[in-house]
């Protein structure tokens, strides 16, 4: 399981994933629950495809592409994984124990980063709307990471200086 997750946690989020199963007459296959340590072993967003890539890499566990899609669709339901649409795709990140946060994402590599701001929690989770009671709630501010930033101001700054030359001449 994730370095995060105590052993103690490990189990119960194993429990969680059992009654989840056994409340929904599903069986307890073994592919099942590697494909949820290896989701707890992934620390960071990750999509489907990457985790059947660790898994198959590292050969865990040789599972079927869609038993690992259906799989994730299972552990969303039990409240085990957050399923994000990010992009043109989704990625998941482990929901069992995790703080709230936030997420960048920028618009020119598709990284995705977290961030906390206390003051906004505090802002969400006090929030009051008419005839509706917040559960939960997702933030996904959208931009350009430093990296995409500095490359773009680099660009912009080398066509500024071509079209200078050009004026000179």
């Amino acid at each position: 399981m994730e370095k995060g997750v105590t052993v103690q946690q490990s189990n119960v989020v194993i429990q969680v994933f059992s009654e989840y199963l056994k409340q929904h007459g599903l069986r307890k296959t073994p592919e099942r629950f590697a494909i949820l340590e290896a989701a707890y072993a992934m620390n960071c967003h990750f999509t489907a495809e990457q985790l059947l890539t660790e898994m198959t890499e590292n050969q865990r566990f040789h599972v079927s592409r869609a038993t690992v899609y259906n799989t994730m669709d299972l552990l969303v339901e039990a409240k085990l994984l957050h399923k994000h649409r990010i992009g043109g795709g989704a990625q998941y990140e482990v929901s069992y124990n995790s703080d709230s946060h936030y997420h960048q994402i920028c618009t020119n590599c598709g990284a995705v980063t977290e961030f906390h701001d206390v003051k906004l929690h505090k802002d969400l989770t006090t929030l009051k709307t008419r005839r509706f009671t917040a559960q939960s709630y997702s933030l996904y501010v959208y931009g350009l990471c430093s990296k995409c930033m500095s490359a773009l101001r680099k660009k912009q700054k080398r066509l500024i200086d071509k079209d200078n030359g050009r004026k000179k001449n």
